[in-house]
């Protein structure tokens, strides 16, 4: 698709680009390679380690997009070809992480890597080359709410100022150094210092993405069918495959906690405007979450219930939840957040931005997807019989 009758939000021609995209091949890289290939000219270099998420933009040849998306295989752990891509693109999107709760505590060394660390070359090239940067955080970064150090019934913790957070005056509030769930928001934090003392200091041009809860489809995995037995993805993710399987979704802490749910499809035309509107991005830190999609995790989950049963056509199972502590799900160390709420006024003002989908609407079509792709997998790995030794 030609980019030359397109305009930007201030009226100048959009002019194509070559984007680095690290992580290209996960849940999110995977919807905007989609949405750049299918709305734009723009190139993409898709660098990561797997493909098996985007592979339907990789092949066949005869795609019309083919000359636009080239995969690299490469792990920016310790590959030199990284630099030479970067240099090769007029703006790098980094996608890669870890970036699933359960990791936090079972594996506190690879998250701070994985989130600082392997993202220290990405900000150095960058900014050494004269290249845009758009960086993607996290939530996570807020830590616990002001409203959350308040009695249970204090009438303040419902107050926004108390509990909606916001890029520009928001405290980053986290817990004890034991409690390593916090290793993932710290290495977050640490990161997004660095870049913005690079623009500060170095005149990086960088835009940071702080994702709240970004659900659709190729979420994740489904353990045991397309990720490890013993995995544990995120809540949709988790919450799903209990319904594939006809368990009673486990609620951790009594599924108390609060969260915010925004359609992967409204997020990524969020950070389309990103990428095409410069001027307006650069220099920003950007909440991308949908506050009229809050929900406590056991509503969530009696949401999921209800939806899945009337895509799938099956009964609601008798026993729908089951509450689980947090100890037991996810060992010793961890910690949580009661509620996030993102505020919304400077990704509004500066580029025009508001979330249009439901929270019902992205789950029915979020399972739709995740019944059709796996419903059968499901069914013929717990009919396969267990071998004894």
């Amino acid at each position: 698709m030609s980019s030359a009758a397109r305009v930007d939000l201030d009226g100048n021609p959009i002019k194509t680009l070559t984007i680095c995209m690290i992580g290209a091949g996960g849940f999110i890289g995977s919807h905007l390679c989609e949405k750049l290939m299918s709305e734009t000219s723009h190139k993409v270099l898709a660098v990561d380690v797997y493909n098996d998420k985007i592979k339907h933009l990789l092949e066949p040849n005869s795609l019309p997009w083919a000359d636009r998306i080239q995969f690299h295989r490469i792990n920016i752990k310790n590959d030199s070809r990284l630099e030479g891509l970067i240099k090769m693109a007029d703006l790098t999107i980094n996608l890669a992480a870890i970036c699933t709760p359960a990791d936090y505590n079972t594996r506190p060394l690879d998250t701070i890597y994985s989130n600082f660390i392997d993202a220290l070359p990405v900000v150095k090239y960058c900014s050494e080359n004269n290249k845009r940067l758009i960086h993607f955080s996290t939530c996570e970064i807020y830590g616990k709410t002001v409203g959350s150090f308040l009695p249970t019934d204090h009438p303040l913790r419902q107050d926004p100022a108390f509990c909606v957070l916001s890029e520009d005056s928001s405290p980053c509030i986290f817990g004890p150094i034991d409690k390593q769930r916090w290793s993932y928001a710290c290495a977050k934090q640490l990161i997004e210092r660095l870049i913005y003392a690079e623009g500060a200091e170095n005149g990086l041009e960088f835009t940071i993405v702080r994702p709240f809860n970004w659900i659709g489809p190729r979420m994740d995995f489904i353990p045991g069918i397309d990720g490890p037995s013993e995995g544990v993805p995120r809540v949709l993710a988790c919450f799903s495959n209990n319904l594939l399987r006809r368990e009673p979704l486990k609620l951790v802490d009594g599924g108390e906690s609060q969260r915010t749910f925004i359609y992967i499809k409204d997020a990524i035309e969020a950070v389309h405007l990103m990428i095409e509107n410069p001027a307006r991005a650069n220099g920003h830190i950007f909440n991308v979450g949908n506050p009229n999609n809050e929900v406590t995790v056991r509503q969530l989950a009696e949401m999921m219930i209800q939806v899945y049963s009337k895509v799938s056509g099956e009964e609601t199972p008798e026993v729908a939840t089951v509450d689980v502590s947090s100890k037991v799900f996810y060992g010793e160390g961890y910690d949580d957040s009661d509620k996030r709420i993102p505020d919304m006024t400077i990704i509004n003002r500066q580029l025009g931005w508001n979330p249009k989908t439901s929270l019902w609407d992205l789950l029915e079509s979020t399972l739709t997807y995740q019944h059709r792709t796996y419903a059968e997998a499901i069914k013929q790995a717990i009919s396969k019989p267990v071998s004894t030794s």
